[in-house]
């Protein structure tokens, strides 16, 4: 597991249990492996989408999926912002997958159990898809809150604006708080804002985009094992 061991190099003042008590967490292949496929059902529900709405080829509307992803932060805000897409039939087609992949992860829960403070996720997908995935998981009764594209009114991460918001709604302190995050590009704002920030390398050349090694505090190839590390170690901290 990379840097599963090696976080106690980088175990200073940006995460230091005595600087942080708030642990916000991105759901799609952060919580769950990227390597259980589930996302890659959704990637391609897009694609279809894409395809079916601008009567394009599948090659052609894969280019349009990405390109809107790199420039909006989404697929569906290029689309609304392009062809007025409804988002509420966008996501119920997209979110229309086997969810059977996603199995319960105790030790992922055990280790965000013994993180002090309260836990939160901040997500791009809806309420009703978020809350099933967590609840295969095993963490339905896990965090303080969830804050999802609707509560962000469709504008999604890294628009800083939707972190002002998260942060408001929850009544976040940055200062206090460490980000769990697949995409690179996402963990942006949440360091300009003061937040730690962990990222969880799947090997997508979109989780990698915009990386920036000086604004990532950690990072790792599988979020339990390394947060499994990083609990323990706060918890034998504040014993």
């Amino acid at each position: 597991m990379r840097d599963a061991r090696n976080y106690m190099n980088e175990y200073n003042a940006a995460l230091h249990p005595d600087q942080r008590d708030t642990w916000v967490f991105d759901l799609d292949n952060t919580l769950y492996p990227a390597e259980c496929d589930l996302f890659s059902q959704i990637d391609r529900n897009i694609g279809t989408y894409v395809a079916d709405l601008l009567k394009l080829s599948a090659e052609d509307a894969r280019k349009v999926q990405k390109g809107y992803l790199l420039e909006h932060g989404t697929t569906l805000k290029g689309l609304m912002v392009n062809y007025s897409v409804d988002p509420h039939h966008y996501l119920a087609a997209v979110h229309d997958i086997d969810f059977s992949p996603i199995q319960p992860d105790p030790h992922l829960k055990a280790a965000i159990d013994r993180l002090p403070g309260k836990k939160y996720v901040f997500t791009n997908a809806d309420r009703p898809y978020a809350e099933e995935v967590l609840t295969r998981l095993g963490l339905g009764d896990t965090f303080n809150g969830l804050f999802d594209i609707h509560d962000a009114e469709l504008h999604p991460k890294p628009v800083i604006e939707t972190y002002h918001r998260f942060l408001k709604d929850h009544g976040v302190n940055p200062a206090r708080a460490v980000m769990f995050e697949d995409m690179a590009r996402n963990l942006i704002p949440a360091h300009a804002l003061g937040m730690g920030t962990v990222w969880i390398d799947t090997g997508s050349p979109w989780s990698r985009a915009d990386h920036d090694p000086a604004l990532i505090h950690a990072e790792t190839d599988g979020l339990t094992g390394w947060l499994d590390a990083y609990s323990r170690a706060v918890e034998k901290h504040h014993s």
